[in-house]
């Protein structure tokens, strides 16, 4: 019975969301179809009309491709689960390997493979046809795949012994593997983040030192104001995949660097520049980073402590469609419906994390605009805004559910009052 009650939690959930999303991308796109037609007034003398018809254009065939992927993905989830495909992929794959560690991790990896098989169709035409049809795809087919293959294999070299150290605490650690799992789990997200910008990040992009004497100079005059030891300033080949510019700082401890895409070098004058590197900065001075590491961990050890407790409950497999083995471990698929089940009862949380994430680039630009020209920032906010055809009139619901930044006019309008 609970099993079946659960089941039409699930699927209540998965529907409401869906039509909730949906509802909220047909909003987004009549909103921007019905500002399409004039540049709102505070950009006219900076964005020409053909910009903004294209940066509607691209948003709106942006989020008709999300809208696909929604019904898509909705349908490849009750395949996996109520429809039997994990039921299918565990059977066939227990009498291949037998009922030991080889299953679980068999299961694991083959479900990761099926997925991004699934997956597959959606990324090529995101980038070989939306992204070119817009003019902002450079990546070669060659690139494209290679960049498929380096990343498979960072999924073995990295996932792997991963998820075989979990599924070991899980089988051998009693019933606090959760909180051994999740230690294990912080120290190995510790450890990219220390090796990802002299790495992982070189395996798909080349750095080097920025050399323009002027743009060094202010920023090592900046990182002297903010009392910021900057290790290094680089820059990114971004354009041999992109013709979207952004800036990044990444790293942590000694290993934490910024790095700008050489296309927003090319695009910004160098107070412009110092400007972005400032918000940027601003972001690290004003600890957000630590913030949210700090809450991803706190969260990581929540959920590690739900799995631990459904693994355990027979109604979570069944009523996912899955009828757990007895004479086998039933991590790896404990593992598996948990990541698919927890975005369906979760995502009415969606916009917490939105909130807080606006709310820190507000503070953010406020920083920039102490410590340089806020007119500068946002001079550079409106060059991005329109190099990268980002919409200038989002929809205010859709904005405030789903965006990580604040729309150009509000955020301007801040800068704006901090001059």
């Amino acid at each position: 019975m609970i099993s079946v009650v659960f089941s039409v939690l699930f699927v209540s959930f998965l529907l409401l969301t869906l039509v909730f999303q949906f509802w909220l991308a047909s909003r987004h796109i009549r909103h921007i179809l019905s500002n399409r037609v004039a540049v709102p007034a505070q950009f006219a003398e900076k964005i020409s009309l053909a910009s903004h018809k294209k940066a509607a254009d691209y948003t709106i065939a942006k989020t008709k491709l999300g809208v696909v992927m929604l019904m898509v993905n909705a349908v490849v989830l009750l395949g996996f689960t109520l429809f039997g495909g994990l039921q299918w992929l565990s059977v066939h794959l227990v009498k291949l390997t037998g009922p030991g560690m080889g299953y679980q991790i068999s299961l694991l990896a083959t479900f990761a493979l099926i997925s991004g098989v699934l997956e597959f169709p959606f990324t090529y035409y995101s980038q070989f046809v939306l992204e070119e049809k817009f003019g902002f795809n450079k990546m070669t087919l060659g690139l494209f795949f290679r960049d498929m293959a380096v990343n498979a294999l960072l999924a073995c070299v990295l996932g792997l012994p991963l998820v075989w150290v979990i599924l070991t605490l899980m089988e051998k650690a009693g019933s606090l593997w959760w909180l051994y799992a999740w230690a294990f789990f912080i120290a190995f997200q510790m450890l990219i983040m220390m090796i990802f910008p002299v790495v992982i990040a070189p395996l798909f992009n080349k750095f080097w030192p920025l050399d323009n004497a002027e743009v060094r100079e202010r920023i090592e005059n900046l990182s002297k104001r903010v009392n910021f030891a900057l290790k290094g300033i680089f820059v990114m080949d971004g354009s041999k995949r992109s013709g979207h510019g952004n800036a990044y700082f990444s790293g942590f401890g000694g290993a934490k660097r910024i790095v700008f895409y050489d296309t927003l070098l090319e695009r910004l004058a160098p107070n412009e520049i110092e400007a972005v590197l400032a918000h940027e900065l601003g972001h690290f001075k004003l600890k957000h980073i630590i913030k949210r590491m700090a809450v991803m961990f706190a969260l990581s050890l929540g959920f590690m402590a739900m799995l631990g407790f459904f693994k355990d409950q027979v109604w979570f497999y069944t009523g996912l469609g899955v009828d757990p083995m007895l004479l086998a471990q039933n991590d790896a698929m404990a593992m598996i419906l948990f990541m698919l089940a927890l975005p369906v009862f979760t995502f009415v949380f969606s916009p917490l994390g939105a909130i807080t994430s606006r709310k820190h680039e507000f503070e953010a630009d406020a920083f920039a605009a102490r410590h340089t020209n806020a007119a500068d920032l946002i001079t550079a906010l409106v060059k991005m805004y329109d190099d990268n055809s980002s919409t200038l009139t989002p929809d205010p619901l859709h904005s405030a559910f789903y965006d990580s930044h604040p729309s150009a006019s509000v955020r301007i309008n801040h800068l704006l009052a901090a001059q």
